[in-house]
């Protein structure tokens, strides 16, 4: 039988509450990095997390093999693709947050409707179209009477005027061939911007520009929607300015 620890590891000591031992021991020896270390030997990882080697070497197999450790040349490990993966995700998700949410705030507050920031999110192939509209940031109207849709809900790829602006300067090969429906999209790329009543749902009537990131490729499209009732072409210019200022940003 193994002889106990004469301490306890990195581990024990700062052990999840309710978690599991072997994910705890495995996420101390990502821990185990320190700036300035391109790769750590066993016997580094050993002496920094107060595991024994074997179950240093048990937990870096499963590391290695979801890619969050790389085995070099040299017997030493360093970290894998996955958490530059990840890393990039994270730094894009945060980035773009504190981006586009003091711009939809803006809007929101300039027209008293709610703002969104809508983007296409490809699906399997057993999806109609293969993408879906995700309402990927929002800011809700001021007023009682409202659409209620929220951050992170997918919403019809085909109506509504988010929808027309993701199809209209999205990917030639998805625009539709029937020549009212090109008619349509010839229009909304011609003047910049959709703006249509009762288009998704009767009693809603909305406003959408197109955002383009620096190399000229769509980005996503900022929305803003609102009873039919209070349908104003006034607030055209204020999303097409907010659509322009992301532009480049995102």
């Amino acid at each position: 039988m193994p002889r106990k620890a004469q301490t306890e590891s990195v581990s024990d000591l700062n052990a999840a509450p309710g978690g599991a031992a072997a994910v705890d021991r495995a996420l101390s020896l990502l821990s185990a990095f320190q700036p300035g270390d391109e790769a750590l030997s066993l016997a580094q990882f050993a002496e920094r997390t107060q595991l024994y080697k074997s179950t240093v070497l048990r937990l870096l197999a499963s590391l290695e093999h979801a890619r969050l450790i790389r085995r070099q040349d040299d017997g030493r490990y360093a970290l894998g693709m996955e958490i530059a993966r990840l890393h990039g995700l994270y730094a894009a998700s945060q980035s773009l947050e504190h981006i586009v949410l003091p711009v939809l705030r803006a809007l929101a507050a300039a027209t008293g409707e709610s703002a969104a920031y809508h983007v296409r999110q490809e699906q399997g192939q057993g999806q109609a179209g293969g993408w879906a509209r995700l309402c990927q940031f929002r800011v809700d109207s001021s007023h009682v009477v409202r659409d209620h849709v929220r951050a992170g809900d997918l919403l019809p790829n085909d109506r509504g005027a988010g929808a027309r602006v993701l199809i209209a300067f999205g990917p030639p090969a998805g625009l539709p061939r029937g020549a009212k429906e090109r008619a349509l999209y010839d229009g909304i790329r011609a003047q910049g911007y959709c703006a249509l009543v009762g288009d998704r749902t009767a009693e809603l009537a909305g406003i959408s520009a197109p955002v383009f990131h620096a190399d000229g490729s769509l980005a996503a499209a900022v929305t803003l929607t609102m009873p039919t009732h209070r349908y104003d072409e006034r607030y055209i210019e204020p999303v097409r300015a907010a659509a322009k200022e992301l532009g480049g940003l995102v």
